[in-house]
C-alpha cells in the first residue's frame, strides 16, 4: 500500500501535465504499419506518469534524502567493507582522458589508459606477492570463480581430473562454497578449533587425492587472522592441491604481510572495498585474481603486456581459460582503485591496516561487557559479537538491528558467520574516527539496556523511521517489482 505522505510519482501523476519540451519535427514522418510487422509496433502508449518538471524534482530529492550511504552516516557493515570513498578518486576518473575513451580504440590511442592499467597490475603484484595479475573479474565472486576455473585448468592439463573438491572453511565467505560450485566442484567443510581458525587435525581428515583447493580467508569471518597458515599450506600443497586466498579482507594486512609469503597460488582481491571504489546495490566492482608462476599460463585473455615500449594485449595464450569479462574489467573502478594507491603509498596503505584493526579492537572491547564475546582475543579488521545475553530476554539480533535504524546508524551484518549464534558482526574501518565509534557503541551499550528494562521498544523497532518492522520473508520471497494502479 501507498504511503500516503510520500505518494508515488504515478500518485502524483495529472493528465495533461509535462516536464519536456521538445523541437519540431524536422525529419520526414514514417508510417511505421507499412515498414515493419505488427509485432514491433506498440499497440498502446506506455501508462507513464504525467507530472511537471518540478514534481520530478521534488520526488526523486525526496527519494534520494530517505536513501543510506557511507556519504550520509557510519556503515559498520561487516565483511562488506563500507568505507569512505575519496572524491579525488572521482575527480580523476571524470577526466576527458579516461571518460572519453572507448574500449575499441586501436591501443596506440590509449596508450595512458593502458599504462594507468599496467601499473595497477604491478601495485597489486607487489601488495600480494604474486607474480602476474588479471584486472579482467569484474567483482570479488566472479574473481573467485576465475581463480578456481584456473586451478582446474592446471589439474586437468596435469591430467588429475580426479580432484574434483574445494575444501572450505565454516568460517568463508558465502560465496566460496557458491563459486566452487560453479566452476564445477564439490565443496567440503573443514571446521573451526576452539580459537576460531581452521582445525588443522579435520584439515588433515578432509584433504586428499581428490583435493583440488582449499579457499581460505585470512583474516577470516570471524575477523581472525589464521596462525597457522603455513602449516595448512604445507598440507594442501602435500597432498596436490592448491592454497586460494579470499582477498575480501585484505585491508587488515597490507604493509605487515602478503598472500604470497603465505604460500598461496591464487588470490581474488575486491577492489571496490579495500581500495575505495563505490559499491552496493550490485556493482560496479572489481575483483583482479594474482597467481604463481605455475598458474599464470591459465590467467584470462587478453593478458596486458609491455613489449617495445607498447602496451599492448597479448591474445596468443592457448592455455587460457579464456575471456571472463568483455574488454578488459570495469576500467572505472580499476581507476579509482589506482588513484587511491597512489595517493596513499606503501606507508599510508600500511596505516590503512593499522587504523581499520585499531578501531575494531577498539570497539569489540568497548562492547564485550554488554554482548557475549565468542572468541575473547585480538581481532584484525572486523570482530563478531553475539546476542545470546538479549536473546535470553526475548530480544533477537535482528531487533537489535531494527533498534539501530531508529538511532541513524546502519545495521551491522547479522546472523553470519553462521558458527556463531545470534551473530553481530561490526566492521568500523579506518576511515571513521572516534567520536563516530563511541557513537555506536553508545548506542549499542543503551539498546542493551532497553533489552533489559524495556524489551518491548527493541522488538518493536523501528519506530521512526519512514517504514516500520516489515515481512521481510514475503518481501524476498514475493517482491512486488512493479506498480500496479488500484482498481
Amino acid at each position: 500500500m501507498a504511503n500516503t505522505d510520500f505518494p508515488l510519482i504515478f500518485e502524483r501523476s495529472k493528465e495533461g501535465r509535462t516536464s519536456y519540451s521538445l523541437p519540431e519535427l524536422d525529419v520526414p514522418e514514417v508510417d511505421l504499419d507499412n515498414e515493419f510487422d505488427d509485432s514491433f509496433i506498440r499497440k498502446e502508449a506506455p501508462d507513464l506518469p504525467e507530472v511537471s518538471e518540478l514534481e520530478i524534482m521534488r520526488h526523486y530529492t525526496a527519494l534520494s534524502r530517505r536513501n543510506y550511504g557511507v556519504d550520509s552516516g557510519f556503515y559498520p557493515l561487516g565483511s562488506c567493507t563500507m568505507k569512505y570513498n575519496p572524491k579525488i578518486n572521482e575527480d580523476v576518473a571524470r577526466f576527458e582522458g579516461f571518460s572519453h575513451i572507448h574500449p575499441l580504440q586501436h591501443p596506440k590511442s590509449v596508450q595512458g589508459a593502458m599504462e594507468m592499467l599496467y601499473d595497477l597490475q604491478s601495485s597489486l603484484k607487489e601488495i600480494t606477492g604474486m607474480q602476474e595479475v588479471s584486472l579482467q573479474p569484474a567483482a570479488g565472486a566472479q574473481g573467485e570463480w576465475t581463480g578456481l576455473m584456473m586451478i582446474r585448468a592446471f589439474h586437468e592439463a596435469n591430467g588429475d581430473y580426479n580432484r574434483t573438491k574445494v575444501i572450505v572453511p565454516d568460517s568463508a565467505h558465502g560465496t566460496n562454497p557458491a563459486s566452487a560450485t560453479v566452476a564445477g566442484f564439490d565443496a567440503v567443510t573443514v571446521k573451526s578449533n576452539e580459537k576460531g581458525i581452521v582445525d588443522l587435525e579435520d584439515l588433515k581428515r578432509v584433504v586428499g587425492e581428490d583435493t583440488a583447493a582449499l579457499m581460505l580467508t585470512n583474516p577470516n569471518t570471524l575477523g581472525l587472522f589464521e596462525t597457522e597458515i603455513l602449516e595448512m599450506a604445507e598440507i594442501v600443497h602435500e597432498a596436490g592441491g592448491k592454497l586460494y586466498y579470499d582477498g575480501a579482507n585484505l585491508n587488515a594486512i597490507m604493509g605487515y604481510t602478503r598472500p604470497g609469503d603465505m604460500g598461496f597460488d591464487v588470490v581474488h582481491l575486491n577492489l571496490h572495498k579495500t581500495f575505495t571504489g563505490p559499491h552496493g546495490g550490485g556493482g560496479p566492482g572489481s575483483g583482479p585474481v594474482g597467481v604463481s608462476d605455475e598458474l599464470a599460463p591459465y590467467l584470462p585473455k587478453p593478458v596486458l603486456i609491455k613489449k617495445d615500449g607498447m602496451y599492448q594485449f597479448n591474445y596468443d595464450r592457448p592455455q587460457s581459460i579464456g575471456r571472463v569479462k568483455p574488454y578488459y574489467g570495469n576500467f572505472g573502478i580499476n581507476l579509482r582503485a589506482y588513484t587511491y594507491i597512489r595517493t596513499m603509498g606503501a606507508e599510508g596503505l600500511k596505516k590503512v591496516s593499522e587504523y581499520a584493526v585499531l578501531n575494531a579492537n577498539y570497539m569489540m572491547r568497548k562492547l564485550e561487557s554488554e554482548y557475549v564475546l565468542p572468541y575473547d582475543q585480538h581481532c584484525k579488521h572486523e570482530f563478531v559479537l553475539s546476542g545470546k545475553k538479549q536473546k535470553k530476554l526475548g530480544v533477537r539480533t535482528l531487533d537489535i538491528a531494527k533498534r539501530l535504524l531508529d538511532f541513524g546508524y546502519h545495521p551491522p551484518t547479522i546472523y553470519f558467520p553462521l558458527n556463531v549464534e545470534e551473530a553481530l558482526m561490526v566492521e568500523p574501518t579506518e576511515t571513521e574516527s572516534k567520536e563516530t565509534l563511541d557513537g555506536f557503541i553508545d548506542t549499542m551499550i543503551a539498546i542493551s539496556n532497553e533489552a533489559k528494562d524495556n524489551p518491548e521498544i527493541v522488538q518493536e523497532a523501528p519506530h521512526n523511521t519512514v517504514m516500520k518492522r516489515m515481512d521481510e520473508t514475503t518481501a524476498a520471497r514475493k517482491p512486488v517489482l512493479r506498480y500496479t494502479p488500484e482498481v
